[in-house]
């Protein structure tokens, strides 16, 4: 599983519009691999607990036509449940039993921490409240702030996986992922728009934002040469994948696909790293 990847989720493609669908039945399409052979085998199992309960959530706060009051009432249950994987008691959940099933067990196993996992959960909730209101960003900051719960949890989840908590890697990994989340609201902007949703900050304009972006991709780089084996070379996939992103859109394309000539091109720009 690309782990550095599952907070593009915002940004996937979908092919149904029922929110009420299962993992299973929504067919995502990823700009990034899911279930990648670069990703140590013994990671797998909970990078993909840790993908579906995310994937799961921003489509209950994203997908379909729901109003926001059922969004809520959908995100408090799958919160509920999710407080259940942290509590001494067996986790029973009625909707998503495979999911949190999965996700118990990961949370177990590899100790993961309880606040992350809330985090993702808040930043999609106010994403569903900002959509109903039609509010936007006043500032980067503001901007920034909710990247820090909507992005950077996840690059923090996987550095916990890998056994690497210092610093100097956790400031790293969270520029990687806001760089990606940022890359993420621009490539779907037109889309964001059509669902009354505006990530641009006031005053700002896109070529300013997808060169702060880039400008994150390259601080958080050097994070990719402290991970070890295959995961560091997971991750500078995930670079380059970001930064051909970035090119494709500094070169106006609309919400922009990799294709198989710019996987070459990421793999030549990983080998060089």
């Amino acid at each position: 599983m690309t782990g550095w990847l599952v907070i593009l989720m915002n940004g996937l493609t979908l092919s149904s519009d029922n929110p009420t669908q299962t993992m299973s039945s929504i067919d995502h399409y990823e700009n990034f691999p899911v279930a990648s052979w670069l990703c140590p085998a013994h990671l797998r199992a909970p990078v993909m607990a840790i993908y579906h309960f995310a994937r799961t959530a921003d489509d209950l706060a994203d997908e379909g036509d729901a109003p926001a009051h059922h969004r809520l009432t959908d995100l408090s249950e799958f919160q509920h449940d999710l407080g259940q994987c942290f509590s001494n008691s067996q986790v029973q959940s009625q909707r998503w039993p495979e999911l949190f099933a999965a996700l118990s067990q990961a949370i177990q196993q590899h100790q993961l921490p309880a606040q992350h996992l809330h985090d993702l959960l808040d930043a999609f909730e106010q994403d569903v409240v900002y959509t109903s209101v039609g509010q936007g960003y006043r500032t980067r900051g503001e901007l920034l702030d909710y990247c820090r719960r909507s992005a950077n949890p996840v690059g923090r989840l996987m550095l916990h996986l890998y056994g690497v908590t210092d610093d100097t890697s956790l400031h790293q990994s969270d520029a990687i992922c806001t760089a990606l989340q940022l890359i993420n609201f621009w490539q779907d902007r037109s889309q964001d728009l059509a669902r009354g949703r505006d990530y641009l900050p006031a005053g700002h304009t896109l070529e300013q934002e997808l060169k702060f972006a880039r400008m994150l991709m390259m601080q958080g780089a050097p994070l990719t040469k402290r991970i070890k084996g295959r995961g560091g070379w997971e991750l500078r996939a995930v670079v380059q994948g970001g930064l051909c992103i970035l090119d494709k859109l500094d070169a106006q394309q609309s919400h922009p696909r990799l294709m198989r000539a710019d996987y070459l091109r990421i793999a030549w720009r990983c080998w060089r790293m």
